[in-house]
C-alpha cells in the first residue's frame, strides 16, 4: 500500500514558527513572505514572543496551506532570507 506524501488534507491551516533578530523590518519581512505565498494571510494575527533577553523575537503565524509545493516554497523563502535565523 502505498503512503501518502502528507498527512495534512488542504487546504488546512498550518502554523508557522520563525525566529531572528528583534527589528521590524523582521516582522515586515516575515508578513510579506506569508502573504505571497498566502494571498489571504492576516498579519494582524501573527503572534510575537520576545526572546528572555529580549534580542530575538519568535513569530508564530499560520497560512491557510494549499499544497506542498506551497509549503516547501514558503520554507524555502523564509530560510534563504538574512533576517532569518530558525524556521519550524
Amino acid at each position: 500500500m502505498a503512503r501518502p506524501d502528507t498527512l495534512l488534507t488542504y487546504p488546512a491551516p498550518f502554523p508557522i514558527k520563525v525566529m531572528g533578530a528583534k527589528s521590524d523590518a523582521f516582522v515586515a519581512a516575515v508578513a510579506e513572505l506569508a502573504q505571497r505565498f498566502d494571498p489571504s494571510f492576516d498579519a494582524s494575527r501573527m503572534a510575537l514572543r520576545d526572546s528572555r533577553t529580549g534580542k530575538y523575537l519568535g513569530i508564530t503565524l499560520t497560512i491557510t496551506a494549499t499544497s506542498r509545493n506551497q509549503l516547501d516554497d514558503l520554507y524555502r523563502a523564509l530560510t534563504s532570507h538574512p533576517l532569518v535565523q530558525i524556521v519550524l
